[in-house]
């Protein structure tokens, strides 16, 4: 059907008035828009508005597109113009994935970049959705409401397509939603279709990154027509030990472990998790490659592996080792050795970038299964990004990755994983959480698209660190990353002077709108407003140098002593980072762990060796990224 004929079937909904009792949303708020777009095109607002939580909470992001070129509240697809210059997040940077010197580093493959025209559907929606409503591309991307009427024009031609009416009964919209996800097999589409029913009964209202509130009452009584997506044609996902839990759709694609000669293998190393070592982290990653790119890349025996990858449209999981085996994903050994990682799909080489409901909601049911398996606390000393681990010794400091970064929202996060950052203690307390309302706190960072240059604005959950209470003070240094003593920079990809949400530091001091903590060493001031606090007060175990030493050293892993290591096991460096921890300061213990280290340099597993010391150490929240110290060089509190 043409478009003009489509526009004067639809004539009649323009005026339509809505039910008598209705309350009437304020013309042109974005209530309205919702409401206007889904009369148009017959779709029940109960869906547009369900589907656009799903995709984007409503947020229109100010323009800018998601992790796969995703624009606005209905995540309309236009991928096309993401690939320039993309590079896949293993590939980028001086890091060693795996971390470990036993064996020669390995370095990222190259990716190759999908042309424009092989891009798949759910990558390119935006221009269907041009088609259908014969709106502007430009406009859809930049224009909210336009947004909204694409996105209308979509759902309603799903429902069209599958041979059913316009119903204004939700329920009949099941196949029509599962299709608007994009997925290509029916486990993935029920899973999107079910979380947007689910938003439908229970219903939803918040305040938008544009400052209006947007409500979807909710409708318990909804039973959705669930068979419809046997009709869509979709494929069953691929068979195999999938370790997920039901809530989310999960297939199998391994990584290989392939042995090349001269002593080289790839991309993992088997082990018996957790017999032999515990699992005590979660590494939350991105990809910086598209879906079909990274499948490729894990499933390349040169590249590195990781156990988990996320898809961003629709939250998809592929599952790639099993979780007993290490994957190399962290950059440093001690924790691939003890952790597992999730990769979440996103490409753009800009990071101003967002993230998808959808692929929030599939992660944190992942998390919440994986913590539960193997007892993993549920804060950021276990849940944490990939810009939270440290480098293993001084020389790999500069070179550790900074993804997740400050975009990634941590209290919604955390929220979804059902352990919300809220106070724990009054206002004289001696630890803080870092918690800034995300939306709202809005930091100007640089170098997004060009070095230097300010990133569009974006909601952030990370704040920065200074000198002294004043934004004019300079930023903290991190001798780390800058050995010469310069000063932090804004730069987005800058972790030097960076406490993210969900972080706890230990309180050096308060002085009006300011607090202090203990950081990397010094005393870092951050703004902190009782009428917009960017952190909540909290309680915790903290630890200090135990008395009659001026200073502690700091690693960035926790390797045994070496009268630990049996014959035939070459001793491991115990090599303190360039950080001191003084007396008199405090920081945030995370755990108390065994020195371990896990020897595994060759292809035959047979030969693989835990190696477990006496000597115990303690996780600290120690700059932007954790680190340990000897358990016999401090002592311990609880405040």
């Amino acid at each position: 059907m043409g478009l003009l004929a489509s526009a004067a079937l639809l004539l009649p909904l323009l005026s339509a008035a809505p039910p008598a009792g209705a309350d009437v949303p304020e013309a042109g708020s974005l209530q309205s828009q919702f409401a206007r777009a889904a009369a148009r095109h017959g779709v029940p607002e109960s869906v547009l508005l369900a589907v656009s939580y799903l995709q984007s909470r409503w947020d229109g992001h100010g323009g800018a597109p998601s992790v796969t070129g995703g624009y606005g509240p209905m995540h309309l697809t236009d991928a096309v113009t993401a690939l320039a210059g993309a590079a896949p997040h293993h590939s980028d940077g001086e890091e060693d994935p795996r971390g470990d010197s036993s064996r020669a580093v390995r370095s990222g493959a190259e990716a190759p970049v999908p042309a424009a025209d092989s891009l798949p559907p759910r990558l390119r929606t935006l221009e269907r959705a041009s088609a259908l409503s014969g709106i502007p591309a430009e406009e859809l991307r930049t224009g909210t409401a336009a947004n909204i009427e694409g996105g209308a024009a979509l759902l309603a031609a799903a429902q069209r397509e599958a041979g059913l009416p316009a119903s204004t009964d939700p329920a009949d919209w099941y196949g029509a939603v599962a299709r608007y996800s994009g997925a290509d097999d029916s486990a993935t589409a029920t899973t999107y279709a079910n979380d947007v029913f689910d938003v439908i009964r229970t219903g939803e209202s918040r305040t938008t990154d544009s400052g209006q509130v947007v409500t979807l009452p909710a409708a318990p009584a909804v039973a959705p027509a669930t068979e419809q997506v046997a009709a869509l044609g979709l494929r069953r996902p691929a068979g195999g030990p999938v370790e997920c839990p039901r809530s989310v759709a999960c297939e199998w694609i391994p990584a290989p472990y392939e042995e090349f000669g001269d002593g080289d293998y790839g991309n993992h190393d088997k082990a018996d998790r957790p017999t032999s070592q515990s699992v005590d982290y979660i590494v939350i990653h991105d990809t910086e490659a598209v879906w079909d790119v990274t499948l490729k890349l894990v499933q390349d025996p040169t590249y590195v592996s990781w156990q988990y990858s996320l898809r961003s449209s629709d939250g998809h999981i592929a599952q790639h080792l099993p979780l007993k085996d290490v994957g190399w994903h962290a950059g440093n050994w001690f924790v691939n050795a003890k952790s597992v990682g999730l990769e979440h799909e996103g490409f753009l080489t800009s990071p101003d970038s967002w993230y998808t409901e959808a692929m929030y909601r599939t992660s944190a049911r992942l998390v919440r299964y994986l913590a539960a398996r193997y007892g993993i606390p549920l804060d950021r000393q276990h849940i944490l990004g990939h810009d939270n681990v440290p480098g293993t010794v001084t020389s790999t400091i500069r070179g550790m990755h900074t993804d997740p970064g400050p975009y990634w929202d941590w209290a919604h996060y955390f929220r979804l994983l059902g352990r919300p950052i809220t106070p724990s203690a009054g206002p004289d307390a001696s630890v803080v959480t870092i918690r800034p309302e995300y939306s709202a706190h809005q930091p100007v960072y640089t170098g997004c698209a060009v070095a230097g240059e300010a990133c569009a604005p974006h909601g952030s959950g990370a704040v920065r660190l200074h000198t002294a209470p004043s934004t004019d003070a300079p930023l903290v240094k991190d001798i780390g990353l800058r050995p010469g003593g310069q000063d932090s920079t804004t730069g987005v990809n800058d972790t030097g002077a960076r406490a993210s949400t969900g972080q706890s530091y230990a309180v050096a001091e308060r002085r009006g709108d300011w607090t202090a903590v203990w950081y990397l060493g010094q005393k870092a001031w951050f703004h902190n407003p009782g009428k917009h606090p960017t952190a909540v007060n909290a309680r915790g175990l903290v630890l200090t140098p135990r008395e009659g030493l001026a200073s502690v050293p700091v690693y960035g892993r926790a390797y045994p002593e070496a009268s630990a290591y049996p014959a035939g096991v070459p001793v491991q460096a115990v090599s303190p980072l360039p950080y001191r921890l003084l007396a008199g300061q405090r920081y945030v213990v995370g755990d108390r762990t065994p020195g371990e280290y896990y020897f595994a340099p060759v292809f035959d597993s047979s030969g693989h060796t835990v190696v477990r010391g006496q000597e115990d150490y303690y996780q600290i929240q120690f700059g932007h990224r954790v680190a340990f110290v000897k358990a016999a060089d401090v002592r311990v509190s609880r405040v």
